[in-house]
């Protein structure tokens, strides 16, 4: 069964916002970030006739570069997607500009002001500039201080700057962190970017609950039995060894992304639908989470290592193999583990949490799985009826499936599972957008709702602080524990749900 929008005029569902006229400026220019994300995504942006006329991109890095030189490449990090769109390109090409600059220079950023104001009278961007910090964290609170002290963060209104993850290393960094930004710019200035945030079924969470009365109603303890929140990855460690060895799967991913998630599928409704009222929801729920066993986190949580795996054929090596990273190293590439939300809406309701590198299938997604039925009246075709569920399909398939029991075929009263799906390709006859396209856009729009405040952050931090303390001070405690590559993790991690008599969903 599928769910399909019946609505012919598909062209004229797209309704966007005008953004002003605009000068983004990128530091770390020359980086992977810049290449991959943050330019296809400004040039997706001017490619849907969304970004103004009067739009400007100001690469800014150490190396030399000449605008030109920036302008090619940026068209080479592009390739086949500006292919057949010549002419879109040029257009775009045309606001490219390159102004060396070292966050760490007074003198440079000096420089980096009046390189602005040359382009505000050349593009008629009128002072309205984001900056973008695609740098180490190291120069998150530096940079920011930088542009404040050469007079580029003072009007509230028309500035702003973006701030990528990870934003701290703990509690105390970000504390410490956000304290330095709010010193430098209002916090309504400040955008702590998750591209998470960005994925259309992230934020159809919201309209799927609170546009829905049949959602709604039974969004609570009293008829959902535990929620299970997936982010798995088939790739390796890649090219980010040096980061990740600092990092791992806690500080990389749950942290971040799934904590966010979490907030939204678990917050109260809000007020009224504005960046403030959303999170203040999502703070609550973060101060109401706790880890399962608050005393003892090493029962509540797995930390894993994925090992090599594959076949003679393609072999693939275990993450103490990868290049740069130390073959003694305790650094986790798989996290699973249970919270609880205490309030009125999530008592005793468990969340499961899991991520990981080198599983079998690249997903994200969030689970619910309801109460069963208080009698069995039917007898099921697996032996027991399957509990219903929502699944809200985050990547890569992005869409929605409800499971329910119906009756199958034949003369006997059986019942068997069967799902109803929802696909945004096939609903709306387009694929969504990329995450850094939205998120690009609303912060150009200075609207704040899909970032992360300071004190969700901080709330974030806090919460897995046991675990991080744990890593530290006695990580016999939570050791890491192999799994083969392409596997879903170590058993270890399918025990911590046989406690609770269920099972992790296996797609």
């Amino acid at each position: 069964m599928s769910a399909v929008l019946t609505n012919p005029l598909r062209v004229g569902l797209r309704q966007e916002r005008i953004i002003p006229a605009q000068c983004i400026v990128i530091f770390g220019a020359s980086g992977d970030l810049t290449q991959r994300k943050l330019i296809p995504a400004l040039f997706e942006l001017y490619r849907q006739r969304r970004l103004p006329s009067e739009f400007a991109v100001l690469g800014c890095a150490r190396r030399p570069w000449s605008d030109e030189e920036f302008r090619s490449r940026m068209a080479d990090a592009l390739g086949e997607e500006i292919a057949g769109h010549g002419h879109i390109w040029e257009g775009f090409a045309a606001g490219l500009f390159y102004e060396p600059a070292d966050l760490s220079n007074p003198a440079s950023i000096l420089a980096l002001g009046q390189r602005l104001e040359q382009i505000d009278r050349q593009r008629a961007t009128r002072g309205n500039r984001t900056f973008y910090l695609s740098v180490s964290p190291a120069f998150y609170g530096s940079g920011t201080r930088a542009l404040a002290a050469a007079g580029l963060l003072d009007d509230p209104d028309r500035t702003r700057v973006v701030i990528e993850k990870p934003f701290g290393t703990d509690y105390p960094s970000a504390q410490a962190l956000n304290k330095v930004v709010q010193a430098s710019a209002k916090e309504k200035q400040i955008f702590r970017i998750d591209h998470y945030l960005g994925k259309e079924t992230v934020q159809n969470i919201l309209v799927l609950r609170f546009a829905n009365t049949i959602f709604e109603p039974i969004w609570n303890r009293n008829y959902i039995a535990n929620v299970q929140i997936t982010a798995a990855e088939t790739v390796g460690v890649e090219e980010r060894a040096g980061y990740y060895e600092s990092s791992g799967a806690l500080r990389d991913m749950v942290q971040n992304h799934l904590t966010q998630i979490l907030a939204l599928t678990a917050m109260e409704p809000p007020g009224r639908f504005d960046a403030e009222a959303i999170r203040n929801e999502k703070a609550k729920v973060l101060q109401a989470a706790r880890l399962a066993h608050q005393g003892e986190p090493w029962k509540c949580c797995v930390r894993g290592q994925y090992g090599a795996g594959g076949n003679a054929r393609s072999p693939i090596p275990g993450y103490r193999e990868e290049p740069g990273v130390n073959p003694n190293t305790t650094t986790e590439t798989y996290v699973a583990m249970k919270l609880f939300i205490d309030n009125w809406r999530w008592q005793g309701v468990p969340f499961y949490v899991r991520t990981g590198k080198r599983l079998p299938k690249r997903l994200s997604e969030v689970v619910l799985t309801f109460r069963e039925a208080p009698v069995h009246l039917f007898d099921a075709a697996g032996g027991a009826p399957t509990p219903n569920q929502l699944i809200l399909r985050i990547q890569p398939d992005e869409g929605a499936d409800i499971r329910f029991e119906v009756k199958a075929p034949g003369s006997g009263m059986r019942s068997r599972p069967v799902d109803m799906a929802f696909s945004y390709d096939e609903s709306f006859g387009e694929p969504s957008d990329e995450g850094y396209v939205r998120l690009l856009a609303d912060a150009m729009l200075g609207d704040p709702t899909l970032f992360t405040r300071s004190d969700e952050v901080e709330a974030a931090w806090r919460l897995y602080t046991p675990l991080l303390e744990l890593i530290e001070d006695a990580p016999w405690r939570l050791p890491v524990q192999p799994y083969e590559a392409r596997t879903w993790g170590p058993a270890a991690a399918d025990n911590l749900l046989a406690e609770d008599g269920l099972v992790w969903r296996r797609p």
